[in-house]
């Protein structure tokens, strides 16, 4: 690895915490850097910036075989003969330092009384003094002593205990002194890289021994690459997406070690005097125990005498086993007082429902009530928990539920301007005093307005209000349920849908608020820690754009359910409501996350409000909640050869424990950009640059998020197809040109060869795709599915698995009798049910006599060929023809066919480290049914679609990213290009659920058409309705 470029002089001479003489690293490619131990392969130790004011810029490093002069032989040096002898003893007779405060003060850093060592003659670097253990001699405040280690081969034997204090600084992992001619020497003369000019303080370069094997669960935490560029000159030529997907209160799956919880103690929580960082496994322990160096900003913290342990042979604790913080990558500190602003609150729900007509005939009110009464047992906090209710129209209605009322008294207040609380008390009530209150509330609701007219104004924004006053001394969870536009006080949107925008570049006007009234309202809701969960029900353009403001900035969710039938869509619904009100759930929470000084968090994602510059609100935190982050150089050189990321999250738990959520971990740094391709995580690389391209695509066009998502492909793969670039102090040196014989730029690493595949689905995904047919409201819906997304979510939605049903091999649809983790993405759900083979996403895979399956994460599409057999039908649907199937499939029990789909539908929404199932819709596609074959074409991603920037078959975008003088055309069909993965029996290259389940092939290879399956030749497709089930008019509408 090359030096960093070197900072400027710095003329100020001081000995504080961070002058510390350090051991030159050992040579680019030789032991620094470990074999990769899993989850990410890593590399130990910090990176020596260069000497003081010395300049090699533009001067390249001299060949291995240079390093320091030796040092002479027997102890030359001021006094250096012995006072070794001395140590030396002293650590073969097992001595060990007492803690601080134990009668021997803490090394003292910097130089000692003598000064800086002398510099050798020019051209020539003296060699430090070193401690036997390869570190350097502690200095000592009743010795001036300056020490030279013994000359190598020498007899004296290496101390069981790391002789390291004060400036001396550790060299973690060399058991003994390294030979002078295996250090590093920069070119030019001068002083070594660890000590700089004289009179300098000394730059905050490390050699250090990380554990890599030490990792955050994958559940928790996933970065988009499993090393860090040493500079950002290497990170823009390599074009790697730098980032983090954090889920920090992620469930903890079946058999797998839970989170440990950490009472401080009487030394409380240890955390860097400086930036406030949390004592994790990957500080370094100096001056025998008495001090740490943080490893996020590097600076030095005196260890306190109740939380003092001795260190090992190799600088390690004897206690870090013993202690989670130490050993674990995740932990759970119980926070002391000092961590409460206020006492920890009470559980507290809060709902504000929509009555209006529509919402009452529709069965939505009734369902809510349902779920909402079938959850009380279940909600967090037991006995503490409080509850209230808000309904609305055209007024808003408040209800007393005081536990001596044998029913609810409702209080209406029909002036929306001059809105107010009617009674002081019995709004919000204690849950387990009221129930019986609060239970005939639940019942009697769905009848209490029955007979409300149709409505014309819905008061949405006063609602909110109401429902603020009630919980705002508290805090909690506000649950919203609104099936119109609101239109009447404050918070009242105009109706903007404009059909002539869609698929222009103005399109993304409707994407943006309307008004700036939700975001506010949201903030401030966040300020009093209350979350709102938002349910819509729309039958028409509803502005979820300008809506999705309120759960977006106060950490909450959105969901939608279009055209909301209670047969079809109740379960679902009740489904997901029951999950919101009953999952673990974090209160009054906020969220930093810290790295390295070099390294800076540029954007984050998610549902959140940012209070200052990083530091995330948050007043509900669940299981499900996402976050994203940007990684970036802030333009210095990093001063360690690895990077930590530290995410610590501090709330209150439904017991009412403040907790800190602590999440740790180091990745090692790298120069070579072939390490950076080869270590790409393509899942959470997709994951992230989705939720890139929202923000683009919100802050400029569609077009240009979908040319972003184009445009990092061709990049990262052109730039991985290119090798390393032989780098001099971090900067690129040119290279000979290839010879055209060489066919090693044609392939790409293995774990790319789908990331072509998942991009290109990005852009015809229904969050980004162009064209006239996806509503503004579906778009903003899909916005929110991708901020709220985990991987294994993330990457059915962005490339949904297409299985073929009607000839799936015989252990299909039942329980594997394999006790095995092989062709573990063929199963699926706790009971490990085998699944169908997995076909490619394009219309060469179907055929009229089959039955297929699309599961895009979120729903389930049942495509069926005309020839289909008609015993599976019958089995399916009860009827052995298609003419009277409805378009939504309730899976009920029926012959050995049907239950064996029904377990793999099951299966497939079945997360073993979740114990909700939130069902899904299961919409069915019959060939030749216009309307919902166009829907169900949006998931053939390997085909060709008709809008712009998406007019690449697979096999053309796999052309034009390995290709660099590509055009963007090619003919479907034909060889895959060279570096694509190739499919047994097609010509085209292998799809990601090919790749991963190896199912069978689609068929002989021929260009993309309906022909194929029985249909008339291809015509222009008619235009397309945004989501609903009806057949659409000439000119369709939203949800008709």
């Amino acid at each position: 690895m090359g030096f960093p470029p070197p900072p400027p002089p710095n003329s100020n001479s001081n000995s504080n915490s961070n002058n510390q003489f350090q051991a030159p690293p050992p040579p680019g490619g030789g032991g620094g850097r470990f074999a990769p131990p899993p989850p990410p392969p890593g590399a130990g130790g910090f990176a020596p910036p260069p000497p003081g004011g010395g300049g090699y810029r533009s001067r390249p490093p001299p060949p291995g075989g240079g390093g320091f002069a030796p040092p002479p032989p027997g102890g030359g040096g001021p006094g250096g003969g012995g006072m070794m002898q001395v140590n030396q003893g002293m650590a073969n007779m097992g001595f060990q330092p007492p803690p601080p405060g134990g009668g021997a003060p803490p090394g003292a850093g910097g130089f000692s009384a003598q000064g800086p060592p002398p510099p050798g003659p020019p051209g020539q670097f003296q060699q430090p003094p070193q401690a036997p253990n390869g570190g350097f001699p502690a200095s000592s405040s009743s010795s001036n002593n300056n020490m030279q280690p013994p000359p190598p081969g020498g007899n004296m034997p290496p101390p069981p205990a790391p002789m390291m204090q004060g400036r001396g600084g550790p060299t973690m992992g060399m058991g003994s002194p390294m030979p002078p001619q295996q250090l590093q020497q920069p070119p030019g003369g001068g002083m070594p890289p660890s000590m700089g000019a004289p009179g300098m303080a000394a730059p905050n370069v490390y050699q250090e021994n990380i554990d890599f094997n030490i990792a955050i669960p994958d559940r928790f935490f996933r970065l988009t690459c499993d090393k860090i560029p040493a500079t950002n000159n290497i990170a823009m030529q390599a074009k790697v997406p730098l980032g983090g997907i954090v889920r920090p209160l992620a469930l903890c799956p079946l058999g797998e070690e839970e989170i440990p919880s950490i009472h401080p103690g009487s030394a409380g929580i240890i955390r860097c005097k400086r930036c406030r960082a949390y004592i994790n496994a990957f500080v370094h322990w100096i001056d025998h125990g008495r001090s740490w160096r943080c490893n996020i900003c590097a600076q030095i913290n005196n260890t306190q005498a109740a939380y003092f342990s001795h260190l090992d042979d190799n600088g390690f604790r004897s206690d870090r086993f013993e202690r989670p913080e130490l050993s674990k990558a995740v932990v759970e500190f119980i926070a002391p007082a000092e961590y409460m602003v206020r006492p920890p609150q009470e559980p507290s729900y809060v709902f504000a429902l929509d009555v209006s007509a529509q919402a009452v005939h529709c069965g939505m009110l009734t369902c809510a009530a349902n779920a909402i009464k079938r959850s009380l047992d279940d909600l967090p906090g037991g006995r503490r928990t409080k509850i209230g209710f808000v309904t609305f129209d055209n007024s808003v209605h408040y209800y007393n539920l005081a536990s001596d009322l044998a029913q609810p008294q409702m209080l209406v207040v029909s002036s929306l301007k001059e809105l107010f609380v009617p009674l002081p008390d019995n709004l919000l009530v204690n849950l387990a005093e009221s129930r019986s209150v609060v239970d005939s509330f639940l019942d009697s609701l769905p009848e209490m307005f029955l007979k409300n007219p149709v409505p014309v104004q819905s008061c949405l924004g006063p609602a909110l209000k109401a429902a603020f006053t009630v919980m705002k001394n508290v805090g909690g969870k506000m649950l919203v349920f609104q099936s119109m536009q609101p239109n009447a006080g404050d918070g009242s949107l105009l109706p903007r849908e404009n059909p002539a925008m869609m698929g222009t570049s103005s399109e993304v006007k409707l994407l943006r608020r309307e008004s700036e009234w939700y975001k506010d309202t949201a903030v401030e809701f966040s300020r009093q820690q209350i979350s709102v969960n938002m349910f819509l029900f729309p039958y028409s353009y509803i502005d979820m754009a300008s809506l999705g403001d309120l759960p977006k900035y106060s950490s909450g969710d959105l969901h939608s359910y279009v055209m909301f039938n209670a047969e079809k869509d109740g379960p679902r619904f009740e489904e997901q409501l029951n999950k919101t009100l009953t999952t673990e759930t974090a209160f009054e929470a906020v969220m930093r996350t810290r790295v390295t000084k070099g390294m800076k968090i540029s954007n984050y994602y998610g549902n959140f409000f940012i209070r200052g510059t990083d530091l995330m609100a948050l007043p509900n935190v669940n299981p499900d909640s996402v976050f994203g982050f940007d990684l970036v150089h802030d333009g210095e050189n990093l001063a360690s050869n690895y990077v930590t990321i530290q995410s610590a999250l501090l709330y209150t738990n439904g017991q009412g424990q403040r907790r800190i959520r602590v999440m740790t971990q180091a990745f090692p740094t790298t120069t070579l950009t072939s390490e950076l391709a080869n270590g790409v995580d393509v899942f959470a690389t997709c994951n992230l640059l989705a939720k890139q391209a929202i923000d683009v695509a919100l802050k400029t066009t569609l077009d240009n998020a979908r040319m972003r998502l184009q445009q990092t492909c061709v990049d990262l793969l052109r730039s991985a197809k290119g090798g390393d670039v032989r780098t001099v102090s971090g900067y690129a040196v040119p290279q000979a040109p290839q010879s055209n014989e060489s066919e090693e730029g044609d392939s790409l690493p293995p774990g790319l060869e789908l990331f072509p595949l998942y991009t290109l689905a990005l852009m015809k995904n229904v969050a980004f795709r162009g064209g006239t047919d996806v509503h503004p409201d579906e778009r903003t819906q899909a916005f929110f599915n991708i901020n709220q997304m985990w991987l294994n979510k993330s990457k059915s939605y962005i490339y949904p698995p297409l299985f073929s049903l009607h000839d799936m091999q015989p252990n299909a649809g039942y329980p594997s009798e394999e006790d095995t983790d092989d062709n573990e993405d063929s199963l699926a759900g706790r009971d490990r049910v085998v699944l169908p083979s997995a076909l490619p996403l394009t219309i060469d895979s179907l055929s009229s006599d089959g039955i297929y399956l699309v599961d895009n994460g979120i729903d389930f599409y049942l495509w069926i060929g005309r020839a289909a057999n008609p015993n599976c039908v019958n089995d399916l649907f009860g009827v052995p023809s298609l003419e009277n199937v409805e378009p939504v499939l309730n899976l009920e029990s029926g012959g050995e066919f049907s239950e064996r789909v029904g377990t793999i539908i099951s299966a497939l929404r079945d997360d073993e480290a979740d114990p909700y199932i939130v069902g899904s819709k299961i919409f069915v596609v019959k060939e030749g049914d216009l309307h919902m074959e166009a829907r169900f074409f949006w998931f053939m991603v390997e085909d060709r679609a008709s809008f712009q920037g998406g007019t690449f078959s697979y096999e053309d975008f796999m052309n034009f990213v390995m290709n660099p003088n590509a055009g963007p055309g090619g003919a479907p069909g034909g060889p895959a290009p060279p570096g694509a993965p190739q499919m047994p029996g097609r010509g085209g290259p292998m799809s990601h659920q090919q790749h991963h389940r190896g199912g069978p092939s689609g068929g002989p290879q021929m260009p993309p058409s309906r022909q194929q399956y029985g249909q008339a030749p291809s015509q222009p497709a008619p235009p397309q309705p945004a989501y609903g089930q009806q057949p659409p008019p000439p000119q369709p509408a939203y949800g008709q």
